[in-house]
């Protein structure tokens, strides 16, 4: 079951976009004039605050390097936690094909919602300064804000994430002699609802799989077993006649998805072609230029020469019709594994005649 690995990085990118809301915070000093005499930017890190308290520790002396140590900034991931109020049939799926790639279909099951809990620390010597930094903060939560992060790249999959700030708690270190340094700490709890997502399904073979659950040969319903039987009908992904139907008179590179060809009449929307070792598929014809998908079928993309062959890969599109052109040239008995005798193993049910239904 956890044999398949895959990892979309949806974690970090949910920590790397929460850490991004504030990193541009700045505070400013000014004088009685109120003109700024000064002004910092206030730096972020990721860890525990109790690191960089331990550090101010260190240089309990008012002198020195004051304004690189405080005021400070720090978050931590704390927590995950399953939201089932967000809960989804986990047998549903939904299908998404990259831009570009017309024949790369994948099957994607429903995403499972976590929440992810993040601690955020603010340390600074002036009370001044905390109530700056908390002003650029606030008023931005009432309580949510939603950032968009691209979960899962490979299939374009983009959500608005919720943020939620949950609570503001402040402290305010007054003991110890007046030798020790001052500390103020402002703690802010966040919850992210964000989703993690399964492995990806690739069902680029380019075939129209059909499921028949009957009781085969077998009359008797009494005792008979339903089976499960599947059937394929076959897309051929290669040109087997070599019928050259035209050629490029352009070179066409490796990014390009517009190429001129002699003459276009014989090709049509929707048709696969092939030039060399990489499959196409027409997205739209215009004079004898053909707009085409690059790199479907699992092909790789690459350039290709003027006067390159073009073959085009023939088949029906109705799949009730007999197989025709290439289609019909797949070798013989290659059903892809999907044949009674094969399918046979565990996908049955018995049928309850006292109770009338499938169990």
């Amino acid at each position: 079951m956890f044999g398949q690995y895959f990892y979309h990085e949806i974690l970090r990118k949910t920590v790397i976009g929460f850490g991004t809301l504030f990193n541009g915070i700045e505070i400013r000093h000014s004088d009685n004039n109120d003109d700024v005499q000064s002004r910092m930017k206030v730096p972020l890190a990721y860890g525990p605050m109790q690191k960089f308290l331990a550090k101010i520790e260190q240089q309990p002396s008012l002198q020195g390097r004051v304004a690189i140590t405080l005021p400070r900034m720090s978050f931590e991931m704390t927590g995950i936690s399953y939201d089932p109020s967000r809960k989804a049939s986990i047998t549903q799926t939904f299908k998404t094909c990259n831009t570009g790639e017309l024949g790369n279909i994948k099957k994607v099951y429903m995403p499972v919602p976590y929440n992810i809990n993040f601690q955020l620390s603010i340390a600074t010597k002036l009370n001044d300064d905390m109530l700056q930094i908390l002003e650029q903060i606030l008023p931005y939560f009432q309580p949510g804000l939603s950032i968009t992060i691209n979960l899962v790249s490979s299939i374009g999959e983009k959500r608005d994430v919720p943020i939620t700030l949950d609570s503001v708690n402040m402290t305010d270190d007054y003991e110890g002699s007046f030798d020790n340094r001052r500390a103020m700490i402002s703690t802010l709890t966040f919850t992210a609802k964000t989703y993690l997502f399964g492995a990806i399904a690739d069902n680029s073979d380019g075939l129209i799989k059909k499921v028949t659950v009957d009781y085969k040969d077998d009359t008797n319903r009494l005792t008979a077993k339903r089976v499960q039987r599947y059937a394929a009908t076959p897309r051929a992904l290669k040109d087997y006649n070599d019928d050259a139907t035209n050629a490029i008179n352009k070179d066409l590179d490796s990014k390009q998805t517009v190429l001129s060809v002699n003459s276009a009449s014989g090709f049509s929307v929707d048709d696969y072609i092939v030039i060399g070792n990489e499959n196409m598929q027409i997205r739209s014809i215009s004079g004898n230029e053909l707009t085409v998908y690059r790199g479907v079928d699992g092909t790789t993309v690459s350039d290709h020469v003027a006067g390159s062959v073009i073959n085009l890969i023939s088949g029906s599109r109705d799949a009730s019709l007999p197989l025709t052109g290439d289609d019909a040239l797949i070798v013989a008995g290659d059903d892809f594994g999907f044949n009674e005798l094969t399918s046979f193993y565990e996908d049955f049910k018995t049928y309850s005649p006292s109770q009338g239904t499938d169990v």
